[in-house]
């Protein structure tokens, strides 16, 4: 009986330990990659900048070491520059690389006026300029792929090539955006800012998201059960904080979709979600002819496109016709018509954000373009 006692003890001990690891583990993961540099980029060789424009505008920024070809990145929305923490090191071997934060997000300006891209393509140019100061690639992802786009049609004496990686390029047009998910997203921010029912976004989106109907479609106890009722637990003892729960490994990606929430109004990030609210309204679009743009792209320029998910798979689109991703495929072959040197690399198994989610293969698309340039 001892000896079972003992390996009871052995057992429940061993046990006690694998879920406090478990538990640690999962409650220290940095989902949104805000450690990058205490972590690795200071090491790596990577600093801060602050780039002030005239009209007192700033733009936060990080450079790695000076190992290549300048290569500038722009992030997608609601995230930053930290956002590509995944590729820096490696881009940072061959490229001398920067990556910013545009207004609306990280540390850069919160000025509403500046939320359209016109004004952050011009003031991107301005940090080609005067920061960058040689011709350098350009890479942006979703919104920032529109950036790029601009920023590679308006400057091409800048602009080596370019990478616009799953863009959202026509899918956010009047009478097609409002029925993409990231269209609804940005309602449920219009909505809450003009509301005074509900104190937190965080809140507001648990019961509004459109995430919650891909979810009922699947199993419709996942989003209440899962998502929704533990964050609201969480949310009613940490309030002002994101939650993060412990027993939801990044894999699962639960505690991604409640940080990805995380704003400036909440306290709890530096996102602004007047930004987001603009894409509602297409006041963000003002002046930005998606069309010219990229038929005026001189340099290289290549498309990349996730593949359709698990959901949606062979196509784009939900049962409610509904487009779950940045664009379909009619979209990025249009793309790629109009872009005078353009080439498509599709079909990467990637919710949305390629960089982070399959990092070996975006350095490769980088490092095989680079390649190409140079030989």
């Amino acid at each position: 009986m001892r000896f079972v006692g003992r390996l009871l003890m052995i057992v429940g001990s061993a046990v006690l330990l694998g879920i406090i690891i478990f538990a640690y583990r999962n409650m220290n993961h940095d989902v949104l990659n805000e450690r990058f540099l205490e972590k690795t980029g200071y090491k790596l060789g990577f600093t801060e900048g602050m780039a002030q424009l005239d009209d007192g505008s700033e733009i936060y920024y990080i450079e790695g070491p000076n190992k290549g070809p300048k290569l500038l990145l722009l992030h997608g929305q609601q995230v930053n520059c930290f956002d590509y923490a995944k590729v820096l090191p490696g881009l940072s071997k061959e490229f001398h690389v920067y990556a910013l934060d545009y207004y609306g997000h990280g540390r850069s300006s919160k000025n509403p006026d500046k939320y359209q891209a016109v004004s952050i393509g011009n003031d991107i140019v301005w940090f080609l300029q005067n920061v960058i100061k040689e011709k350098a690639y350009i890479s942006g992802h979703s919104s920032g792929a529109l950036l790029a786009a601009y920023v590679a049609a308006k400057a091409p004496d800048h602009i080596m090539a370019a990478v616009l990686e799953d863009g959202p390029f026509f899918s956010t047009l009047p009478g097609r955006a409002e029925k993409t998910i990231s269209w609804l997203s940005f309602q449920n921010m219009h909505d809450y800012l003009h509301q005074q029912e509900i104190d937190t976004f965080m809140e507001y989106s648990l019961e509004h998201d459109y995430m919650q109907e891909i979810f009922h479609a699947e199993a419709p106890w996942i989003w209440d059960k899962m998502i929704k009722k533990p964050a609201l637990k969480y949310l009613k003892k940490h309030p002002g904080q994101i939650p993060k729960i412990w027993y939801f490994p990044p894999e699962l990606g639960i505690n991604s979709i409640y940080a990805i929430n995380a704003n400036m109004q909440d306290g709890t990030s530096q996102y602004d979600l007047r930004f987001g609210a603009s894409f509602y309204d297409f006041s963000w679009f003002e002046g930005f002819d998606q069309e010219e743009i990229l038929k005026n792209i001189q340099s290289p320029a290549i498309v990349m496109h996730v593949a359709p998910n698990k959901i949606t798979a062979p196509g784009y689109y939900d049962a409610n016709g509904v487009l779950l991703a940045a664009m379909d495929e009619m979209d990025a072959q249009r793309v790629v018509d109009l872009l005078p040197h353009g080439t498509y690399i599709g079909g990467f198994q990637s919710s949305h954000d390629i960089h982070a989610d399959l990092p070996s293969d975006y350095i490769k698309v980088l490092l095989d373009l680079k390649d190409q340039m140079e030989n």
